[in-house]
């Protein structure tokens, strides 16, 4: 439903179809939390936009600095990191490692000119589809604003 009304608003304001920038978001989900969200978010027809590519990951904590950095290399406009809930994570801190690591990765995007922004963290459980949803349109909403990722050639 809100896809459709970010369209409507589109053709309203005047501005011809396909002006408006849009960015390309890879989102690392946790296999038993983010990524059964995101499942559970196409079994209850819970729309989001499709500018989103999820990778499946066993686990947030197994991600290095180096994935969230190479995804900014390859085009990605933004990158979005969905573990489990905090204290809840399968592999006890797998979760709170990955923040860590995405905290310092967003400081080292700001010290080369990239908007630390573009990159996010977020904590979901396996039954949170539509607040998976809302971090996803609100990340697409977020890069919008900024504009294409500054690294692409």
């Amino acid at each position: 439903m809100q896809i459709k009304d970010e369209i409507d608003k589109q053709e309203k304001s005047g501005e011809p179809a396909g002006t408006v920038f849009e960015p390309k978001i890879v989102a690392f989900c946790c296999h038993y939390c983010a990524y059964a969200a995101a499942d559970l978010a196409g079994s209850m027809r819970i729309q989001y936009p499709a500018n989103v590519r999820i990778i499946r990951t066993p686990c947030t904590g197994r991600l290095e600095v180096g994935y969230f950095l190479k995804a900014f290399e390859n085009g990605a406009d933004g990158v979005l990191v969905a573990g489990c809930l905090e204290g809840g994570c399968h592999f006890q801190e797998g979760n709170l490692l990955a923040k860590k690591r995405v905290n310092y990765t967003r400081k080292l995007l700001e010290e080369i000119g990239v908007e630390e922004d573009r990159l996010r963290m977020v904590n979901v459980s396996a039954a949170e589809a539509r607040p998976l949803a809302d971090n996803i349109i609100d990340m697409v909403k977020t890069i919008r604003k900024l504009g294409p990722n500054p690294l692409k050639g």
